[in-house]
């Protein structure tokens, strides 16, 4: 009920009493979802209720979204690739930091689309590296790069 009530407070509604059994429908700025705002009951004219419809996306909507550039970058996925900027990542267990310059590890993922949606993905290449860990064996781990921040590493295929 506060939700609502927090949703209610940011529509101003209008002076006449009579707008209240009427509706409002507005298109948000992204132009998918439409919402339409009425009463609940003829009793309290001031309890409201909110429904939204949101339109799903086609198959070709989301094929459009993608440009010559990720086609490109996805073109990546599978790659060897060794970094070659100095950079560290502190997320490996039981590590406190590992130095990423010269590793060699595989590109796993392109993360500009996330569920059909363009995402602003400031490091879009997922690599996957393997490090060996004194008594622990190898240890799989990801880190998200830059394009400019490692090379693709030919293995003679």
């Amino acid at each position: 009920m506060t939700s609502g009530f927090a949703m209610i407070a940011a529509v101003r509604p209008f002076p006449s009493a009579s707008s209240y059994s009427s509706s409002l429908s507005t298109s948000s700025s992204y132009g998918r979802s439409k919402c339409a705002f009425f009463s609940i009951s003829r009793k309290n004219p001031r309890s409201k209720k909110i429904r939204c419809d949101v339109s799903v996306k086609s198959e070709a909507d989301l094929s459009s979204l993608e440009t010559e550039e990720d086609e490109k970058a996805k073109e990546k996925i599978g790659a060897r690739v060794r970094v070659t900027a100095p950079l560290k990542v502190y997320h490996v267990v039981r590590v406190p930091e590992v130095e990423l310059m010269g590793m060699e590890g595989s590109i796993k993922d392109y993360v500009v689309l996330w569920k059909g949606k363009r995402i602003s993905a400031n490091l879009p290449f997922k690599v996957q590296f393997v490090k060996e860990i004194e008594g622990r064996g190898p240890v799989k781990f990801f880190a998200h790069l830059k394009e400019d921040e490692f090379e693709l590493i030919d293995d003679g295929r």
